[in-house]
């Protein structure tokens, strides 16, 4: 009995590790494409040699698009793909809270998380941006990190279809992503599609417009946030 105990908790830790491994790769998978690229790319290259089965499989792929593309294109391909179609943007808030006021308390509770842990929200970036999330739950703490995107899956399930649907190399990453979280359910399901088909919550009166709830991660961009959430 007790091997098999001692068995069973080798067995959840090498899960959470991997799990972390899938979490810091994806995090650097999904940044934008700057001038840092190569760099992230020869890291997540380095993880991939410690994760195993279908995620590094998956993660794999989006490494090699990455790899082998124009930089530029790639980057001109970010911010098409997530600053100008609502359905793929990565701020797991917008789908939960949208333009209400409920969105300004789950962005804080984000960033509460973080400090909780000890650790401040990254200047130049919103908490609830699922690479920042992502980083969180692999380096800072895991079990605070899974809880935030756990209670987000539905959100991120949208992004995993408009992605897929693109096919997009970052869809893969999404995947890789949501293996390491616990299944989703029928009632979940039905829940992304909706959310899909009918956009995020709304509330017209009284509220501060989207983009300055949102700080911008390129000025070259702010443009193009400002149009994001009109555009599927």
């Amino acid at each position: 009995m007790r091997g098999l105990l001692r068995r069973g908790a080798r067995d959840t830790a090498s899960r959470h590790l991997q799990h972390r491994l899938i979490r810091q790769a994806a995090s650097l998978l999904l940044a934008y494409p700057d001038e840092r690229l190569p760099s992230r790319l020869a890291t997540v290259d380095r993880l991939l040699g410690h994760i195993t089965g279908e995620p590094a499989e998956l993660l794999g792929r989006t490494l090699a698009a990455l790899r082998d593309g124009d930089p530029f294109a790639a980057q001109a391909d970010y911010v098409d793909t997530f600053d100008m179609r609502r359905r793929s943007t990565m701020y797991l808030t917008y789908w939960t809270g949208g333009d209400t006021r409920n969105r300004g308390a789950a962005i804080h509770a984000f960033a509460q998380a973080y400090r909780d842990a000890g650790a401040e929200p990254p200047p130049g970036e919103a908490p609830d941006h699922l690479p920042v999330v992502l980083e969180f739950a692999a380096t800072v703490d895991p079990d605070a990190g899974e809880q935030l995107l756990a209670a987000h899956r539905i959100p991120i399930d949208v992004l995993r279809v408009a992605l897929g649907e693109r096919d997009s190399p970052y869809a893969a990453t999404i995947e890789a992503v949501c293996a390491t979280l616990p299944p989703v359910g029928d009632q979940e399901e039905r829940r992304a599609r909706q959310l899909a088909e009918a956009g995020p919550p709304a509330e017209a009166i009284g509220l501060e417009p989207f983009t300055l709830t949102v700080p911008p991660r390129r000025t070259a961009t702010v443009s193009a946030q400002t149009r994001a959430e009109g555009v599927d």
